[in-house]
């Protein structure tokens, strides 16, 4: 069912957490940490007969701070270059989560970096440590015994308080599975420890310094390693940002009173996108939007109407909470994605069944469909971003929400509930600050309506950072690479990473098509 394959997402692109401890090299304000001189080997051959793409496996110190102790292997991919004459040098790509494996999800959409930068870069990525094909983790034994795990938890949030309980007990249940498991492991999953890791890979493909993409987590990642390793930064676009101080909780003691997605604002902009997503619809008519009710009004109206019937009557499995998850997932990617969710909300009003989103398969890379279990991601978030630690305050944490963002608020508050109860902190966390000068200046882009990462979390970012110029998609979905809906953007980037060339300070660029148009 869909609500349960996009709570596994939700995890994946921004969800969960709580306090955690600061390793004794890096507590002191400005101390840069190493990585350990063990560069690794990069034995490349290409992952399948006929395939475009080169596989190789990186072996990392667990504990970048005792690198005589454990390894664990990283996965990475990498693509040549389309124009070898006129290559620049290595691109390295983070796709977001925590919990993207970059091995399966930079294939998928190799199609939407623009075209420049697939002639002119290397295009590189890996699944981070923890995650995917890399040393992972997992915390059952078999795959029917984490299906069995999730079958009883709701879809989306809970609601209710038996489904709270139930909710509650499922995650604190996976935590006493997951340290049981490898609690070594997950307390070396870090942000700190893949920009780390991200350093020897710069030093194994032998660039002087780092070109890198990240986007949704993959750009506190990037803003991670530049004030790790300043002086290395070439080009780093951070696409679809979170604010450095809302990750950090401004690196304040004691337990956070709210969760890191709340601080975020991603309550607030997935209200705000629903809304110009029934605005459209509505304005656009059936004939373009089968949701629509004539009017942005009246959608409005009709949506509200839906939201309230599934509470009391479901359709199959999709419940109240099942369908605000998928509402919010599905505004993730445009283009088929709104006019698909459109399709899935009439289905529902008309008492049908809808349709599973229906996603492209992988291309053929090693291994293309890993275990990507949802202790992938929570093992980065819950160790490296404070939550509140006590179950009891999700309740009205989401009801406070749901006042200011609507259903969405309710999504976004239990996404980090699972982090209340995950035994593990962080062995390795940088906390800031986050304005350390870098060789060159960072690139930032917001999305106007995204349904994630507020386009106030760019703003942020941009002034955090100590030279950083902001890019303004005045457009919809999560990411700009990954919509791929504006040449405007393109053409910024592209120019940015081939000579450095920012784009004038204030720039807003628009997409190429309007949702519904």
């Amino acid at each position: 069912m869909p609500g349960r394959r996009r709570r596994a997402a939700a995890l994946a692109v921004a969800a969960i957490c709580s306090s955690m401890l600061v390793a004794p090299d890096l507590a002191a304000a400005g101390a840069e940490p190493s990585p350990s001189q063990n560069v690794p080997r990069l034995d490349w051959s290409p992952c399948k007969a006929g395939s475009p793409w080169d596989c190789a496996t990186a072996k990392v110190p667990l504990d970048h701070a005792a690198p005589a102790g454990r390894t664990i292997d990283l996965a990475v991919v990498r693509r040549k270059a389309g124009d070898p004459a006129k290559r620049v040098g290595t691109l390295f790509v983070n796709p977001g989560g925590p919990g993207g494996p970059g091995t399966v999800q930079v294939p998928q959409n190799y199609d939407s970096f623009p075209r420049e930068l697939r002639e002119r870069f290397d295009i590189v990525s890996w699944d981070p440590r923890g995650i995917g094909n890399s040393t992972a983790v997992n915390c059952f034994d078999t795959p029917e015994e984490a299906q069995a795990w999730g079958a009883d938890k709701p879809v989306g949030f809970p609601v209710g308080d038996k489904e709270r309980t139930t909710w509650i007990d499922a995650y604190e249940d996976l935590g006493r599975r997951c340290e049981k498991r490898d609690a070594d492991l997950l307390r070396h999953v870090s942000t700190t420890d893949t920009a780390q890791d991200l350093e020897l890979l710069r030093r194994a493909v032998g660039e002087p310094q780092l070109n890198y993409l990240g986007v949704s987590y993959g750009t506190i990642l990037g803003a991670t390693y530049a004030n790790l390793f300043p002086d290395k930064v070439r080009a780093m676009v951070l696409d679809s940002n979170i604010d450095p101080l809302a990750w950090t909780n401004n690196a304040s003691p004691g337990e956070p009173r709210t969760t890191t997605l709340l601080r975020m604002g991603s309550d607030r902009t997935a209200g705000t996108t629903i809304d110009k997503f029934l605005d459209l619809c509505g304005s656009a008519g059936t004939a373009r939007c089968a949701f629509s009710a004539g009017s942005p009004e009246a959608t409005r109206d009709k949506f509200d109407q839906l939201m309230r019937r599934l509470r009391e009557h479901p359709v199959g499995p999709w419940t109240y909470a099942a369908t605000v998850a998928d509402t919010v997932s599905g505004l993730y990617i445009v283009k088929p994605g709104w006019t698909d969710l459109a399709a899935r909300l009439q289905d529902l009003w008309q008492g049908r069944t809808p349709k599973p989103p229906q996603y492209p398969p992988p291309p053929p890379v090693a291994n293309p469909n890993p275990y990507l279990g949802e202790e992938q991601a929570g093992a980065v978030w819950c160790a490296d971003s404070p939550n509140p630690r006590d179950p009891a305050v999700y309740e009205g944490l989401a009801e406070d929400s749901a006042q200011r963002a609507g259903d969405a608020g309710r999504y976004w508050t239990w996404s980090g509930e699972p982090c209340a109860t995950w035994p593990v902190r962080s062995a390795n966390r940088y906390e800031g600050p986050w304005n350390k000068p870098t060789a060159h200046p960072v690139l930032v882009v917001g999305t106007t309506y995204d349904p994630s990462t507020p386009h106030s979390d760019a703003q942020a970012m941009a002034e955090e950072l100590a030279d950083a110029r902001l890019l303004t998609n005045n457009g919809y979905g999560h990411t700009a690479l990954f919509n791929n809906g504006s040449t405007c953007i393109n053409d910024y980037e592209s120019r940015y990473f081939v000579d450095g060339t920012l784009p004038p300070p204030g720039t807003v660029c628009q997409p190429d098509r309007i949702p519904f148009s």
